[in-house]
C-alpha cells in the first residue's frame, strides 16, 4: 500500500472517531467504507490467522526429533549379602564415598530420519500455507461481493427514496393548495381527496424505503463490524460503472484472467500439489527410519566403567505403509478430476457473467443521456398546467404515474449493470472494472 493511500486511510479512521462522538450518521464515499470494511471485518481477520497457523507447521516441520537420555538400574543402597557374592565393592568416584557400591545405566539416543522425510513434510506444509492463503483470498472474494452488493443496494434505496420524498413535497404543496381551493368553492372535495390519497401512497412507499434502508444499514455495520446505533449514508459517487471500461472487455481475456486469479481454482490446483507431495512422502515412509545409540554402564557389566554403542530400526517386514500409499495416490487422481472440473466451471461462469453485464450495460445504453432530465422537465410542466387547470387532474396522476415508474427503471437499470459488473469481478477473482 503505498504512502497516499495509507494516509488517506489513516484520515477516514480520524474521521471515523471523531465523527461516532458527535452523532449517529456516518457518511462515506463506497472506497472509504470498504476500506473500514477490510480493516475490521472478523471474520477477515480470523481468516488470515489459518495463514499464520499453516507457517507455525512449516517450522515445526523443520525441527530435528529431540535426542532420548534414559538413567536406569540405579540402586540406592548396596546391602553387605549383596555385596558378599562377588566379595568386592564398587569404589566411589575419585576414590572417595560418592557413588560408592552404587551402580547405573546411562543411554542416549537420537532418532535419524531417513529417504528425505522431513524434507518432503516440510514441502506439505508449505503446500498448506499456500492454501491457506488462497482459503483467506475466497473468503475476501465472497465476503467483498456480499458488501459491495449492500453498498449499491444502499445507494439505489437512497436515490429512490429521494425520488419519492421530492414528490412528496410537490404533492403535498398541491393538496395544501386544493384544501383552500375547497374552502373558497373552487374545487370539489373529490379532487382533494384525491391529491391526499396520492400523498398517503406516497409517504407509505417512502415509509416501506426507509425498512429497506434500515435492513441495509444492518448489514453494512455488521460487514463494517460498526455500532449497532450507527447510521450508514453513501455518497452518490460509484453507483454508475463506467461504460467504456466495460466496452474495453474481452471475452477471451476475461476466461483467461479468471483461470490466474480466482483462489478456489488455485485452491484445486493446491490440492494436487499437496497429494503429489504426500504420495512422496508416503512412500519414503517405506524406508524405516534409524535410531542411534550410546551408552554407559557402572558397575552393571565385567567392566566396570562400560561404554558401548547401537542402533535400531524397524524391519520392514509386513507394513511398508501400502495404504498410505494407495489413499495419497487415489487423492492425487481425485484432485485432477475436480480440478478439471473447476476449469470447466470457471469458464462457464466467466462466460455468463460477462454476456449478463454486456447485456445489462445495452439496456442502460439503450436509454437516451438526456431522458431523465426531459422526464424532470415534463414533470414542472405537467405541474405547472395542472396548478394553472389547463390539464386535469387524471392527465395529470397519469403522467406522474408514468414518470415516477420511468425515473425507477432508468435507477434500476444503474443497479442493474453494477451488480453485473461486481458479479464479473466476482467470477474472475480480482477487480477488472472498478
Amino acid at each position: 500500500m503505498n504512502s497516499i493511500k495509507v494516509g488517506k486511510l489513516i484520515l477516514v479512521f480520524l474521521l471515523f472517531s471523531l465523527t461516532i462522538k458527535a452523532q449517529d450518521t456516518l457518511k462515506f464515499s463506497r472506497e472509504d467504507a470498504e476500506a473500514v470494511f477490510l480493516q475490521k471485518n472478523l471474520l477477515l481477520i480470523a481468516e488470515k490467522l489459518n495463514i499464520s497457523q499453516a507457517e507455525a507447521m512449516v517450522l515445526q516441520a523443520k525441527l530435528w526429533p529431540n535426542p532420548t537420555l534414559e538413567v536406569e538400574e540405579v540402586n540406592l543402597w548396596a546391602t553387605p549379602k549383596q555385596l558378599g557374592v562377588f566379595g568386592e565393592e564398587l569404589q566411589g568416584f575419585g576414590g572417595g564415598n560418592f557413588g560408592k557400591n552404587q551402580q547405573f545405566g546411562l543411554s542416549i539416543e537420537q532418532l535419524i530420519i531417513t529417504a528425505g522425510k522431513r524434507k518432503k513434510l516440510i514441502e506439505i506444509e508449505k503446500v498448506s500455507v499456500d492454501k491457506s492463503a488462497q482459503y483467506f483470498e475466497d473468503l475476501l472474494r465472497n465476503l467483498k461481493i456480499e458488501f459491495r452488493s449492500q453498498l449499491t443496494n444502499l445507494q439505489y434505496l437512497q436515490f429512490s427514496r429521494n425520488i419519492y420524498r421530492n414528490q412528496l413535497i410537490s404533492i403535498q404543496k398541491l393538496t395544501s393548495a386544493y384544501q383552500k381551493q375547497v374552502e373558497q368553492g373552487n374545487a370539489t372535495q373529490g379532487e382533494y381527496i384525491r391529491l391526499k390519497a396520492l400523498e398517503l401512497e406516497i409517504s407509505k412507499i417512502i415509509n416501506e424505503k426507509n425498512e429497506e434502508l434500515n435492513e441495509a444499514q444492518k448489514e453494512l455495520t455488521l460487514l463494517m463490524q460498526l455500532p449497532s446505533t450507527t447510521e450508514v449514508e453513501l455518497t452518490e459517487d460509484g453507483f454508475l460503472k463506467s461504460s467504456e471500461q466495460i466496452r474495453q472487455l474481452a471475452l477471451i481475456e476475461v476466461i483467461e484472467t479468471a483461470k490466474i486469479n480466482r483462489p478456489d481454482y488455485k485452491i484445486t490446483q493446491l490440492e494436487e500439489t499437496y497429494f503429489t507431495k504426500l504420495h512422496a512422502y508416503e512412500k519414503s515412509q517405506r524406508t524405516p527410519d534409524l535410531t542411534l545409540k550410546a551408552g554407559y554402564d557402572r558397575g552393571g557389566n565385567f567392566m566396570y566403567n562400560f561404554i558401548g554403542f547401537g542402533f535400531s530400526m524397524d524391519l520392514p517386514f509386513f507394513n511398508r505403509n501400502q495404504g498410505n500409499i494407495k489413499h495419497a495416490q487415489i487423492g492425487l487422481e481425485q484432485s485432477r478430476i475436480l480440478n478439471q472440473q473447476m476449469e470447466f466451471n470457471i469458464g462457464s461462469e466467466a462466460v455468463l457473467s460477462y454476456k449478463n453485464l454486456i447485456n445489462a450495460l445495452d439496456f442502460f445504453e439503450s436509454i437516451e443521456p438526456d431522458y431523465e432530465s426531459k422526464l424532470d422537465t415534463l414533470l414542472a410542466s405537467y405541474t405547472k398546467s395542472f396548478t394553472e387547470r389547463q390539464i386535469s387532474m387524471l392527465e395529470y396522476l397519469d403522467f406522474l404515474d408514468a414518470y415516477l415508474e420511468n425515473k425507477q427503471i432508468i435507477l434500476e437499470t444503474g443497479k442493474e449493470v453494477n451488480e453485473k459488473a461486481e458479479e464479473l469481478n466476482y467470477s474472475v477473482g480480482t477487480d477488472l472494472i472498478n
